[in-house]
């Protein structure tokens, strides 16, 4: 059996020494010398943060730490990543609907407090940290493609947070359900960041970094295994915090199937990564074929900034590989 190397393809990258983390998922720039600031400088910029991209959409997350980014900086990288692999001409950087805007932070900076705002949003204390898996934002018509978060305040023990791979969990699927659950659609719901909104005392927002997304009811419509159009790669593309039916079943159907698939994600530790974080590290992930979640172990405080890009309309094309025949693990 041959084992391919995923990391080998991005040359501009391999003086850097990332490492892969897991077989599946994750790969990490441990130098704390290779700074994504000095990436955006460089004279072969565009070459380097294209290859950044297309590592992130191959391995699902990749980890730098203690890096010297800057907010305005994040925000370019956002933008870049996208822009160099194809991400359509009207989608940008996304706003959250109940992100505050503010002075410092702009409206496209997403605080991830564990004492305000949406690190915690729909969390109730007590019940299975598995019900916290999630994709940034697939309520949105147009959901997310690349995200970047940098972890500036950290608790003393706890706030880990875990990716999973949505490449191994459709292969590790059989052949018969993964042919039963191609082409099918399910409803994603994210109304609950109403209560969210009146909470926190603001609107919800519209104009969200597509003109898709400019709706007050947060639900979209997206295939249940969509096609990676970096990688060409199937996924599942269903996430326990935001799927709610599959449409073509009956209720009753949809909930078993989902709730297979919920557990299919979260039980598989062997296509997941879990990171704990460093001060100032970054964490940049491809929301379109991964899913992830934070372990709420943590009395302290704990925040960071976040920028979400906006990608396509997700779409399942029939012709699509799967990633396990492709690299013949």
């Amino acid at each position: 059996m041959v084992i391919a190397q995923p990391t080998s393809p991005y040359k501009s990258l391999k003086d850097f020494n990332p490492v892969d983390e897991t077989t599946h998922i994750g790969t990490s720039f441990p130098s704390e010398s290779t700074q994504i600031s000095a990436l955006l400088s460089a004279p072969n910029s565009d070459e380097l943060i294209r290859d950044l991209a297309r590592l992130v959409s191959h391995r699902g997350v990749v980890f730098f730490k203690n890096q010297n980014l800057t907010l305005e900086e994040q925000k370019e990288l956002g933008l870049r990543l996208g822009q160099l692999t194809g991400r359509p001409a009207e989608s940008s950087l996304h706003r959250h609907p109940v992100t505050e805007t503010t002075p410092e932070l702009g409206t496209d900076t997403q605080v991830i407090s564990s004492m305000q705002g949406i690190s915690r949003a729909g969390f109730v204390q007590d019940t299975r940290a598995s019900n916290g898996w999630h994709s940034d934002i697939t309520f949105e018509p147009v959901p997310s493609d690349y995200a970047i978060l940098k972890m500036h305040t950290l608790p003393k023990v706890g706030g880990d947070t875990l990716w999973a791979s949505g490449y191994e969990a459709y292969d590790r699927l059989s052949p018969a359900l993964r042919r039963f659950l191609e082409g099918l659609t399910a409803e994603h719901d994210g109304n609950f960041f109403h209560s969210t909104a009146k909470q926190l005392g603001v609107p919800i927002q519209t104009e969200r970094g597509n003109p898709a997304n400019n709706s007050e009811d947060l639900r979209a419509v997206h295939p249940v295994i969509r096609t990676h159009p970096v990688t060409g790669y199937k996924t599942l593309f269903v996430n326990r915090s935001f799927t709610k039916r599959i449409l073509e079943l009956h209720p009753e159907e949809s909930d078993d199937i989902l709730n297979f698939l919920f557990r299919h994600i979260s039980e598989n530790h062997d296509l997941q990564v879990r990171y704990k974080w460093g001060i100032n590290d970054v964490a940049i992930w491809d929301n379109r074929a991964t899913f992830h979640t934070a372990t709420n172990d943590y009395a302290d405080h704990r925040q960071g900034n976040r920028i979400v890009g906006i990608g396509e309309k997700p779409y399942f094309d029939p012709k699509s590989k799967s990633r396990r025949e492709d690299l013949q693990l």
